[in-house]
């Protein structure tokens, strides 16, 4: 039996669930690949972690670079995360004629290109399930399952800390803060939880996403994107009496030559298959020409479910190369950016949820409305509560379809009204484009 040897950069939690599953599952690893898959060397800058897992201390090092040199290994799996030295170490990987399997979203979202064109060119893989919803294996289904099909759009919620506190703000009429740092406390979010809170994780996976989806390399810059820390325990709570559940979406559809792809809190309708995501948990809707709406649910991050989908990269390499045919499914190397038609997001159409704080006296709602109808935007439905503070009163609107220009251009001028006491906020609504239909 051919025996494939891996070695592993990065023995965090990931990496540490993939040392568990390629020892607990050897046996049937071994079957359903014809051959031995063994970790040769393991690099981390903390090799005493090494020690629960039994793995020999000859394998160990704190040089990552010398495990991408070493000529016996077959396969390098990269899951330190970042951009460098993560770049460097998986060029060099291929340059040197080694199999690359990644978890890292943040290295393909702004390097896949040039990574992809030099596997391609060297003949080599670069597999990468684990980078987008963890244990969902998304990037499969769109490389293979949808090989003969045309994607439409899709939809996803793809941060786990995101949906978790959206989850628990909606369920408990918890207040973010509080949410944030319980969230903190369970290691479900980071010390520094920009990337999560603020959607760059999922701007990141967008961007893999439509690579697989389209053929297409956007830049994240590219991409209108905006998190959910503003989102308030009032926001939730309306909005669920509207209907609707509050999600960070990636939102990505074609039409017409163009593209619109953003990142945004998102009401999306209570029956909607999303609205039901809660926790930690990931889904991505997805719509193709001949297949319609398919979804896929599951945990989208973790110990053994992220390590399961490196490990299924593992196997799916190990499997090609003992049978010579490497880059059996070609990478995404389509078209270039400039090739590409982005819809700005301020041509977007949608319909709208608007919150304002203002002044408990007449007139307030008239002149709000006067300066939406004056920017075309039509009102659909009002909400007026009791005073939260001293002397202002939420307003709640839902308004029909509008331009994202006209909608942004009317709560600059709301906000300079003097009967408004704090600032507004706007979130897009999810009907129509949600739609199995």
């Amino acid at each position: 039996m051919k025996e494939i040897n891996v070695g592993l950069i990065g023995l965090g939690t990931v990496g540490t669930g993939v040392v568990k599953i390629l020892k607990k599952n050897a046996g049937l690893i071994s079957q359903r690949t014809g051959c031995k898959i063994t970790i040769a060397r393991v690099a981390d800058l903390d090799i005493s972690r090494a020690r629960a897992l039994n793995i020999a201390p000859s394998k160990l090092t704190t040089d990552a670079m010398s495990v991408v040199n070493d000529p016996r290994i077959d396969i390098v799996v990269e899951l330190i995360g970042g951009l460098e030295p993560a770049r460097t170490l998986v060029l060099q990987a291929v340059q040197n004629g080694k199999h690359v399997v990644t978890a890292n979203k943040a290295l393909l979202s702004h390097h896949g290109t040039e990574l992809y064109g030099a596997a391609s060119k060297r003949g080599v893989d670069i597999a990468f399930e684990a980078s987008v919803a963890g244990g969902i294996p998304i990037i499969r289904s769109i490389r293979e399952g949808f090989a003969s099909d045309r994607i439409l759009n899709f939809y996803g919620i793809l941060n786990g800390t995101a949906n978790y506190i959206l989850s628990r703000m909606t369920d408990e009429g918890a207040a973010f803060k509080d949410v944030l740092k319980d969230a903190q406390q369970k290691g479900y979010a980071e010390a520094d939880p920009t990337f999560d809170i603020e959607g760059i994780d999922t701007l990141h996976k967008l961007c893999i996403l439509i690579g697989l989806g389209y053929g297409i390399n956007v830049p994240a810059k590219k991409i209108y994107t905006e998190g959910i820390s503003q989102i308030t325990a009032l926001d939730v709570e309306y909005a669920r009496e509207l209907g609707y559940r509050i999600k960070l979406l990636a939102i990505c559809r074609s039409s017409n030559g163009m593209l619109d792809a953003r990142v945004h809190p998102t009401l999306v309708p209570e029956h909607h298959m999303l609205a039901q995501v809660h926790r930690t948990f990931n889904a991505i809707f997805l719509q193709t020409a001949d297949v319609g709406p398919t979804m896929f649910y599951g945990r989208g991050a973790g110990m053994l479910p992220t390590g399961s989908a490196v490990v299924a990269d593992i196997i799916a390499v190990a499997r090609d190369a003992s049978h010579g045919s490497s880059n059996r499914v070609p990478l995404p190397l389509g078209a270039k950016a400039e090739d590409l038609r982005i819809q700005p997001v301020r041509d977007i159409q949608s319909r709208y949820y608007v919150r304002f704080a203002a002044e408990d006296r007449p007139g307030v709602l008239s002149s709000i409305a006067g300066v939406l109808a004056r920017n075309h935007i039509s009102i659909s439905s009002v909400i007026q509560k009791g005073r939260t503070t001293h002397g202002a009163v939420p307003i709640f609107m839902l308004t029909h379809k509008a331009c994202e220009s006209d909608m942004q251009k009317a709560m600059r001028q709301i906000s300079r009204l003097t009967l408004v006491r704090q600032n507004t906020m706007l979130i897009r609504i999810a009907d129509d484009m949600l739609s199995a239909e």
